[in-house]
C-alpha cells in the first residue's frame, strides 16, 4: 500500500480506506471449531492491518451500534464479554480499561495487535455511530473525517447479511446473495455510489451490519483511486467482505 501524499491545498486527508467485517470469530480463542474455516478470512484481516500500519500509524476507525460514541487511544478494552478474556488497546499508551467497548471497536485494537511491531505505534480514534443514521448523514459523516486533522487511514468495520443459510443469524433470506454480491463488486472496483445507494430497510432486514460504516466510507473516499477486494466468504450464513481503497494525488 503506498503512500500517497495530501495536496496541500485540501489539508490532512485519509490516505488509505480499508473494510473489515467484526465478528468475534475473527479471534482465534474465541472461534473454537470455527478457526479452522475462518483462517482464510484472518488472514486476510491481519495482511489488511499489517499493510495499514506500514501507511501510517494515525488510524480512524468507524462501526455502527446501536448507540454512538467515540473511544479516543487511550483506551483499552477485553473480548471477556464474548467469551474470553482477550485484552486490546488503541494505543501504546493505553490505560483505561472499558469492559463494555462496542464489538467495532474491539475489533479495531484486535488488528492493531495484529499489525505486528508496525502495530503497537498505531494510534486508534473510534468514531461508532448509530446503526440507524441515515445514508445522507453517514455520507456527510464520511466527508468530516475524511479531512480529519492527522490521520493516515480510514478503517471501516462492518459486516455484511446473516440470512445466507439456513443456520445463520437471521435465518435464510434469498436476497442476501444479490445484496453481498453487489457490496463485494462495489468494494472491488471502488462504487461508492453504488455503496451509498444500500436502502437501510432492506440492510435491516437481512442483518446487514455494515450498510452505515459502509456508506461512511462512500462519503470519506467517493473517487478511489485504486482498489482491491482482498477477501468475500460467508462461512456460518453471514457476509465477510476485506477491501483496501487508497485515495489517488487528487484527495477526496
Amino acid at each position: 500500500m503506498p503512500v500517497r501524499a495530501a495536496p496541500d491545498s485540501l489539508g490532512p486527508v485519509i490516505l488509505t480506506a480499508a473494510v473489515v467485517p467484526h465478528p468475534p470469530l475473527l479471534v482465534a480463542e474465541l472461534a473454537g471449531t470455527a478457526a479452522a474455516e475462518t483462517a482464510a478470512l484472518r488472514a486476510a484481516c491481519r495482511g489488511v492491518a499489517t499493510g495499514l500500519a506500514g501507511v501510517g500509524d494515525r488510524w480512524l476507525a468507524v462501526g455502527a451500534a446501536p448507540e454512538a460514541s467515540t473511544h479516543t487511544p487511550d483506551t483499552r478494552g477485553t473480548f471477556a464479554g464474548y467469551g474470553a478474556d482477550v485484552r486490546v488497546a488503541l494505543g501504546p499508551e493505553a490505560a483505561t480499561l472499558d469492559p463494555e467497548l462496542p464489538l467495532p471497536v474491539l475489533v479495531a485494537g484486535w488488528l492493531r495487535a495484529q499489525a505486528g511491531p508496525a502495530g503497537e505505534r498505531v494510534r486508534i480514534e473510534a468514531h461508532v455511530l448509530a446503526d440507524t443514521t441515515g445514508p445522507d448523514d453517514a455520507r456527510k459523516a464520511g466527508e468530516e473525517l475524511a479531512q480529519s486533522d492527522g490521520a493516515d487511514v480510514l478503517l471501516v468495520l462492518g459486516d455484511g447479511a446473516a440470512t445466507h443459510t439456513a443456520r445463520a443469524p437471521g435465518a435464510f433470506d434469498e436476497r442476501a446473495e444479490g445484496y453481498d454480491r453487489g457490496v463485494a463488486d462495489a468494494l472491488a472496483t471502488g462504487d461508492a455510489a453504488a455503496l451509498a445507494g444500500l436502502d437501510p430497510g432492506l440492510s435491516d432486514e437481512l442483518l446487514a451490519a455494515g450498510r452505515v460504516p459502509w456508506q461512511v466510507l462512500a462519503g470519506a473516499v467517493p473517487h478511489p483511486a485504486a482498489t482491491r477486494l482482498e477477501h468475500s466468504s460467508a462461512p456460518y450464513g453471514v457476509a465477510y467482505h476485506v477491501a483496501v481503497w487508497e485515495l489517488g494525488s487528487s484527495g477526496p
